[in-house]
């Protein structure tokens, strides 16, 4: 009885330039390893890649990607030579240059598209120029421009955003390679409902990756959190406390914790999800709970709500800070003041009859000289203002009657119908008129 021979899988995967993967057949059984180049058969022509996957792991993947193990699928030629690998890296050595001299025609046939890469065959023979746009482009006479610049022929390929980015390739945000040029092959639909589920902030500068589109790896853990959150209740509206309305704040998941506040209040208290059940059921029924954690108060609670309501109202009472009284701007509350002196000033002004006597001199007067007039409106205030330091015996010589003697005026006919705007200086004593003061 002999030893059983395993039945290898004779596809081999076959790795080219910005992680396209293609298929190929071992018709020979040749001897690879992972990382081997070999020159593979295509359509127009030979093509060098690094194998990246054989075995049983080939029709794996096979099936994932739905392609058929039929005839479609070419052969490998053999593992490439060293001359095979020189005239590859001349090859290579066009594309940086041909894709700046693409960018300047596409500019000039004006054409709303992104050439984002070139690839040459190994064979040197076909150049496939990768690019990136909104709509559907007639490219057709581009193609004839870029076939008789480069003497190849050409082939053009729209590819998406993402697919741009695994071309290019870089580091992600996790310090790893990218997905999409590693490993990754199909690209399913992001939604920002994933973010959502996994508590995370619709923050799109954090959740964009490097193609501007939400993360392919947000759908990673999707499932594992679509399952935890069955067990999570819906909190649809505040829970009911004797203390006030608690908002929900955050959720933890896994932990089965939730966290709620009071209306501005920085302080978050923990609850289980199954306390978060009990209290809805009981404000379902009418019921408020004491606090989130107990339904009902004990005597210490009482003390202590007591305790905390006394230092409230005191807190309250001596943060009201007294209202500073405004200091008066000078000339200010002048127009009151004008307005009850002229008031004043008009119930006590004489009758013609006594205008007449009171314009005698100050001798021939039996009333006091002396007597202060109502002037102009305003000079009261202004004299009180302006004699305010000034000692008092002038102005009480004045006020008792005391006649210093007649002053001679030059317009005590004009006096009469024009009152004096200020009143007598310190040193001087008043004039004969007592209308005129």
């Amino acid at each position: 009885m002999g030893i059983p021979q395993v039945d290898n899988f004779d596809v081999v995967e076959v790795k080219f330039k910005g992680g396209r993967k293609d298929y190929f057949r071992n018709i020979d059984y040749i001897s690879l390893t992972t990382g081997d180049p070999v020159v593979v058969d295509v359509p127009s022509g030979h093509h060098i890649g690094y194998v990246s996957l054989q075995g049983e792991l080939v029709r794996l993947q096979m099936q994932k990607r739905k392609v058929k193990n039929d005839d479609s699928i070419t052969k490998i030629y053999r593992l490439a030579t060293q001359k095979d690998l020189e005239k590859w890296e001349e090859a290579k050595q066009r594309e940086i240059p041909t894709l700046y001299r693409c960018k300047q025609i596409v500019d000039e046939f004006k054409l709303p598209m992104k050439m984002s890469d070139v690839e040459f065959q190994a064979d040197n023979s076909k150049a496939t120029f990768y690019y990136s746009a909104d709509d559907r482009i007639d490219f057709r006479e581009l193609i004839k421009v870029l076939a008789s610049e480069f003497k190849v022929r050409v082939e053009m390929r729209q590819i998406s955003l993402r697919q741009e980015a695994g071309r290019l390739g870089g580091i992600g945000v996790c310090g790893r390679e990218l997905c999409c040029s590693t490993w990754l092959v199909d690209f399913k639909n992001v939604t920002t409902s994933a973010a959502r589920y996994q508590n995370l902030s619709l923050n799109p500068g954090k959740l964009s990756g490097q193609c501007g589109r939400l993360k392919c790896c947000l759908n990673y853990e999707l499932d594992t959190y679509m399952d935890a959150i069955k067990d999570i209740p819906q909190v649809e509206k505040p829970l009911l406390t004797e203390q006030g309305a608690a908002k929900l704040q955050k959720t933890d998941i896994f932990r089965k914790l939730m966290w709620f506040s009071y209306s501005n209040d920085n302080d978050w208290q923990s609850i289980t999800c199954d306390r978060v059940r009990e209290i809805q059921d009981l404000n379902a029924q009418g019921i408020s709970v004491f606090t989130l954690q107990a339904n009902k108060s004990t005597e210490a609670d009482d003390m202590a709500a007591q305790s905390f309501r006394e230092l409230d109202l005191l807190d309250k009472k001596f943060s009201k800070k007294k209202k500073k009284k405004k200091k008066k701007r000078p000339g200010e509350g002048l127009g009151r003041e004008t307005t009850s002196f002229q008031e004043r000033s008009n119930a006590q002004a004489p009758s013609p009859e006594e205008s007449v006597t009171s314009s005698r001199p100050a001798g021939q007067s039996g009333e006091a000289t002396g007597s202060s007039s109502p002037g102009r409106p305003g000079n009261e205030h202004r004299f009180k203002k302006k004699h305010k330091n000034r000692p008092s015996s002038n102005v009480s010589g004045r006020d008792t009657g005391q006649n210093p003697g007649p002053v001679d005026s030059p317009r005590n006919g004009a006096a009469e119908a024009t009152p004096r705007r200020f009143p007598p200086r310190r040193n001087q004593g008043p004039s004969g008129n007592e209308g005129n003061e």
